[in-house]
C-alpha cells in the first residue's frame, strides 16, 4: 500500500487545477470551465455495474444539472481508449477524463485504501466534489454509494 496520505478538499478552498485527455484523446482543463459551476465526480472503472449506475444516473440527470447551471465531469484511472467505449455503449453526454496516474485523483482526496469483497486494496474512492464559478470547492462527498448518488446530489444543490 502506497503510504501517500490523501487529504480530502474542504468547501472554501480553491481546488487542484488539471488537464486531461478526455475519451478522444482531447485535452480538457478544469480551466475551460471557469464561470460555470462544476461537478466533477470520480469513479472506480468504467463499464463496471456501479460506475455504469453512476454514469447513467449522471446522463440522465444531465438537463436538469445543465439547466440549473452546473456542468459535469467524470474522472478515472481508465485509459481513453476504455472511456470511448463507455461512452459509446451508455450514450454518455458528458466528457469522461482519463486520469491514468491518478494524480488529480490523488490531489482531490479521491485516492486512497478501501475494502473492496472483504479485501483492502489501493485505489479510486467514489466522490464527488462540486466547484463554483471561480473553481472554489462548495461541495465534497467521499465515499459515496452509485445508487441513488445523483438524487441525493440535485437535493442538496436544490437542483
Amino acid at each position: 500500500m502506497s503510504s501517500k496520505l490523501t487529504v480530502k478538499l474542504q468547501p472554501g478552498t480553491p481546488a487542484p487545477d488539471f488537464t486531461l485527455p478526455d475519451a478522444a484523446g482531447e485535452k480538457v482543463a478544469l480551466a475551460d470551465y471557469r464561470g460555470k459551476n462544476v461537478i466533477v465526480y470520480f469513479y472506480p472503472q468504467a463499464a463496471t455495474p456501479g460506475c455504469t449506475t453512476e454514469a447513467c444516473d449522471f446522463r440522465d440527470n444531465l438537463a436538469s444539472l445543465q439547466g440549473s447551471g452546473y456542468e459535469v465531469l467524470g474522472i478515472s484511472p481508465d485509459a481513453a481508449e476504455a472511456l470511448a467505449n463507455f461512452t459509446g455503449d451508455f450514450a454518455l453526454t458528458f466528457p469522461l477524463l482519463a486520469d491514468e496516474d491518478h494524480a488529480v485523483a490523488l490531489a482531490y482526496g479521491a485516492w486512497g485504501e478501501k475494502l473492496v469483497n472483504g479485501e483492502v486494496t489501493e485505489g479510486i474512492v467514489r466522490s464527488t466534489v462540486v466547484l463554483d464559478p471561480e473553481g472554489n470547492v462548495t461541495l465534497a462527498q467521499y465515499q459515496v454509494k452509485a445508487q441513488g448518488h445523483v438524487a441525493a446530489l440535485k437535493e442538496e444543490l436544490g437542483v
